[in-house]
């Protein structure tokens, strides 16, 4: 008679995870340090810009080209995705 076993797969992380996110620990993953790092990038760039009227991505790169409207994009994409993670975070901190 053949049984039905219960799933490999263990699940214990997201509760723990769950539990870390309520406390405020939560380990960043790859993708919250690249949006970081572009920020980062970004919020520079826009200092020389306003403090010394030089675009440092336009300088490196060429204006308007492929790659500083990748660099810009990118840095909005960016931006997007922390405005995301800062209002998942706070329905997590309300919630618990």
């Amino acid at each position: 008679m053949a049984t039905m076993n219960a799933p490999t797969m263990e699940r214990r992380h997201l509760p723990e995870r769950r539990a870390a996110m309520r406390e405020g620990n939560t380990a960043m993953s790859a993708v919250d340090y690249i949006a970081m790092a572009l920020l980062i990038i970004g919020g520079l760039n826009w200092a020389m810009v306003g403090l010394f009227d030089v675009d440092v991505v336009a300088s490196l790169f060429g204006a308007g080209s492929p790659a500083s409207r990748l660099i810009y994009v990118l840095v909005g994409i960016s931006a997007l995705y922390s405005i995301w993670t800062a209002m998942k975070m706070g329905r997590h901190r309300h919630s618990g």
